[in-house]
């Protein structure tokens, strides 16, 4: 029980969550879960991190039993900030992320998936926000990468749920599988991102998210934003390095 680092094979590390019986986590697996995607991404030998469950669903959010033991607000404090390094862990881990969903993703679960780089879902896969069927608020800003504006307020105001289908439909999912299949799919997608240079992964990476927001706002500034990282990797050498390794391809094919 709880959260376990795995480096099955070269460039794919997986962090994989198991809290039976729901993955309802605590918060000290929420920090566990910060702390090992946060030195899974700062692992050189690691080129994308692959995030599973294990159990019935991916994520079932804060476990409210611990909230109701716990006197005081201490425990809700501790889930409200774990939730929050969990999260950003995953959006400033080093190098992209891919989530692999089957089952339930609800709550905190959508802060995950949300600030994913990828996500790979089996069919029977539900992502929503029951919040308001808590007594709580929260992560309506990670659904709202996961769907449309009105979309997201709709599910946010009836804690309705959207299937893996309607997601994949809107483009926040790569793509939906079986049950079965989903283990390797997923590590399929992580492979294949796995397969490109680190350096310039990591560069992707940073350019990405340092450019989200600005897009919508000026794509001219945006583009130029990412060009000081494409400069960045000619500096270092690693642009060229890229380069010679495709053409020694090209000429072998």
């Amino acid at each position: 029980m709880g959260v376990s680092t795995t480096v099955p094979e070269p460039g794919v590390a997986v962090v994989a969550v198991d809290y039976p019986p729901v993955n309802a986590l605590p918060v000290r697996g929420w920090y566990d879960l910060a702390d090992a995607v946060r030195r899974a991404g700062a692992d050189p030998g690691n080129r994308c991190v692959l995030l599973t469950a294990a159990g019935r669903g991916f994520n079932a959010g804060v476990d409210i039993k611990e909230l109701r033991r716990a006197a005081g607000h201490a425990a809700l404090l501790g889930a409200n900030r774990g939730c929050a390094a969990a999260f950003a862990a995953v959006y400033d881990c080093e190098v992209p992320v891919v989530a692999a969903v089957h089952g339930y993703c609800l709550g905190g679960g959508i802060g995950l998936v949300g600030n994913a780089d990828a996500i790979v879902a089996s069919d029977d896969a539900v992502f929503g926000l029951p919040e308001l069927d808590r007594g709580a608020l929260g992560a309506a800003t990670h659904l709202a990468r996961l769907v449309p504006r009105h979309l997201m307020r709709a599910l946010y105001y009836t804690s309705r749920t959207a299937t893996a289908d309607e997601l994949h439909r809107h483009g926040s999912v790569w793509s939906v599988v079986s049950r079965a299949e989903l283990d390797r799919t997923a590590l399929a997608l992580a492979r294949e991102i796995a397969a490109k240079d680190g350096t310039l992964l990591r560069l992707a990476k940073a350019a990405i998210n340092g450019i989200e927001g600005l897009d919508a706002v000026d794509v001219r500034r945006s583009y130029r934003y990412e060009q000081g990282f494409t400069f960045e990797a000619a500096l270092d050498g690693v642009a060229q390095r890229v380069r010679d390794a495709f053409d020694d391809r090209e000429r072998r094919a």
